[in-house]
Parts: structure tokens; C-alpha cells; sequence
């Protein structure tokens, strides 16, 4: 009689466990990728503010001006090329 409620004891303590380990993953896996996402913004803000600066910089100095015609020039992607088809690259 008492082997059996020990038994039914020990499972539901092991599923708490298991309930409470998978919670644990979920919010470890939640922070992973708040943290991802919040490294990929940080990347993105970085690029925007190089680009500008260097479009800045353009704007006054026709050595960077060239380096960055050569830049859009060499491109790898049609389409990141098409998104600089009707801007004037300072000279």
C-alpha cells in the first residue's frame, strides 16, 4: 500500500522538476535571442552612422568621394547597386 503512493510521489515530483527544467529553457532561450536581437540593432545603427559619415566625408573630400563611387561600383548585389541608382555621388 505505502510502496505505491511513494511511487506516484516520486512522479510528481519528477514532473515538477521537468515542468520547472523546461520553463528554465524557455527563459534561457528568450534571452538568448533578446540578445541577439538586440546585437543585430546595435550592428545595423553602427552601419548607418559609418554610411553617413562617410557620406559626409564625401561631401568634402573627392578622394573619399571616389572611394565610395568605387564602393557602390563593386557592389556584389544587383539590388543593393539599383539602391544607389539615382544618387549623385559627390565629386
Amino acid at each position: 500500500m505505502f510502496g505505491g503512493e511513494g511511487r506516484d510521489l516520486a512522479e510528481t515530483e519528477l514532473e515538477r522538476a521537468e515542468k520547472r527544467y523546461a520553463q528554465a529553457k524557455a527563459r534561457l532561450q528568450a534571452l538568448k535571442n533578446r540578445e541577439s536581437t538586440r546585437q543585430r540593432k546595435l550592428d545595423t545603427r553602427r552601419k548607418v552612422i559609418l554610411g553617413g559619415a562617410l557620406m559626409d566625408l564625401a561631401e568634402r573630400d573627392s578622394g573619399a568621394a571616389a572611394m565610395l563611387d568605387r564602393l557602390i561600383r563593386n557592389l556584389p548585389r544587383e539590388q543593393d547597386r539599383k539602391a544607389f541608382a539615382d544618387w549623385d555621388t559627390p565629386s
